[in-house]
């Protein structure tokens, strides 16, 4: 997969697996990196599905309507990916934490309602990725969820029900709202910056 990499500034900081919405790239969430924690890595990941030219992670049907075999494949061909970059760059997978936006927020999503492999999880915009099944046991397991009450793209019942999921599965899950769309804005980063700085 097409990504690129940097280590932590120091032992013991977040690395962080950065996945862009539809038609990004790996370059488009590095600037978050140094506002979410100043020594935090990254591993930033292009998606390998096109759609109209468009990078993403898995396919859809319709706009909010996923290709479920697609996105299960992608799901866990980027599973595998992380196994290996951990063996190459010597981490564990549990300390990446997924920092996703729209179409990335919801493949971070579907690996943790695959596996449990994230301690910590940053789902900005995300939807519900799959129905009608149950997720792994998500206890100590911290996600929060950047949302907008106007987004016209992810709807407040799709926050909501991603919510009680986690929930239920025993995730601590903090939602912040910005009242603005689907666009990523500066007081969701930062209560993002602030959640990850208070390790529960």
């Amino acid at each position: 997969m097409i990504h690129l990499f940097e280590p932590a500034k120091q032992p013991g900081a977040p690395i962080f697996l950065l996945l862009h919405g539809t038609g990004g790239t790996e370059q488009d969430l590095i600037g978050l990196v140094s506002l979410l924690h100043p020594e935090a890595g990254y591993l930033s990941v292009r998606g390998e599905v096109t759609e109209n030219g468009m990078p993403r992670f898995f396919k859809r049907l319709a706009e909010g309507v996923f290709d479920e075999a697609d996105l299960a494949l992608r799901t866990e061909r980027l599973i595998t990916f992380l196994e290996e970059m951990s063996e190459t760059h010597g981490f564990a997978v549990d300390q990446l934490i997924p920092v996703g936006y729209s179409n990335g927020a919801n493949i971070a999503a579907n690996m943790m309602f695959e596996k449990r492999l994230f301690e910590q999880a940053i789902l900005l915009h995300p939807m519900v990725p799959r129905r009608g099944l149950t997720l792994p046991d998500s206890s100590q397991v911290r996600v929060f969820i950047g949302a907008g009450t106007n987004d016209p793209i992810c709807p407040a019942s799709e926050t909501e029900e991603l919510t009680q999921l986690f929930e239920q599965a025993g995730a601590d899950v903090d939602v912040t709202w910005s009242h603005h769309g689907h666009q990523l804005v500066m007081p969701t980063i930062e209560a993002a910056a602030q959640w990850l700085a208070v390790k529960k």
